[in-house]
């Protein structure tokens, strides 16, 4: 995959703020193969034009398809850029499989999935606690992730989003800001203070969490 321009993604991200976010209807095989023109369109009003064609074509209910085109687009391009982001830093590699589900890059030759996320409202204590205590939120989030085709036992690394406002969704579109987030964490990156996740089959797994939080 070529590179992509970071301001212009990131401007384009920013123009789904428009929407209210809603997810009308859980992540599904049929909705995903009907919607996965996002991967190949990064112009926010061009994916409005293909969304309305799509959901004519098939006859599905406009805004529920709408909302949830635009939640898979909004999260693939933020994701795009993020791992672009952690690529261009010194002492990361890219993983050479682009399509590798279980690696997205190196940092000092360990290997890490990066996963987005907003601040779990399941989790049964605050933003403070899970602050002070990782690890506990880290096993949680490896135990109660989706058991879908993302679902994976291997090293992963974290951007935990929160917003005050509660508009946490909002921080994912703020490319310029995560980059300085970002090149922080790698240039004082510990291998040491990495947390060992608990697994079921006792493998060693690592895994990290970089806070945005505003």
């Amino acid at each position: 995959m070529g590179c992509l321009d970071l301001p212009t993604i990131e401007d384009q991200l920013k123009r789904r703020w428009t929407y209210p976010e809603h997810w009308f209807q859980k992540q599904n095989d049929l909705w995903d193969s009907r919607s996965n023109f996002i991967y190949d369109l990064p112009d926010f009003e061009v994916l409005i034009s293909r969304i309305k064609l799509e959901s004519q074509a098939h006859n599905l209910d406009y805004q529920h398809f709408f909302q949830y085109a635009i939640n898979r687009w909004y999260n693939y391009w933020s994701a795009r850029a993020v791992e672009q982001v952690f690529c261009e830093q010194r002492g990361v590699v890219a993983a050479q499989n682009a399509k590798d589900r279980l690696v997205d890059f190196s940092i000092n030759r360990i290997n890490f999935d990066l996963k987005t996320s907003v601040f779990p409202k399941a989790f049964n204590q605050d933003l403070a606690f899970a602050k002070a205590n990782p690890a506990q939120l880290i096993n949680w989030l490896y135990t109660h992730q989706s058991t879908g085709r993302r679902f994976h036992l291997e090293n992963r690394l974290f951007i935990i989003v929160h917003k005050a406002d509660g508009r946490h969704y909002r921080l994912k579109a703020e490319i310029s800001w995560l980059q300085g987030l970002i090149a922080d964490y790698v240039s004082t990156f510990d291998a040491s203070k990495l947390v060992a996740v608990s697994t079921i089959n006792s493998k060693s797994v690592f895994a990290d969490i970089i806070w945005a939080v505003r």
